[in-house]
């Protein structure tokens, strides 16, 4: 029971370190995440708030493409 837990926890690990390696990359390379058309952004004193949905359907399509692909390659 408790290496099933460890071993979940280790792949969830990875693949947050995986994400948030991505999203370094894509801040390096200048890829506008959270400043694409469609994303709402209120700034109002020292309060900014950012409403990323053009940036949510973006990363949605990529990663249903993707998720697809990969489930017809494994079948």
């Amino acid at each position: 029971m408790m290496t099933s837990i460890a071993r979940l926890l280790v792949i969830v690990g990875v693949i947050l370190i995986a994400a948030g390696g991505l999203i370094f990359l894509a801040a390096r390379i200048g890829l506008p995440l959270g400043r694409l058309p469609g994303d709402i952004r209120i700034e109002r004193g020292s309060l900014t708030c950012v409403i990323a949905l053009g940036t949510s359907i973006l990363l949605s399509a990529i990663l249903t493409l993707v998720l697809n692909l990969l489930a017809r390659f494994l079948k």
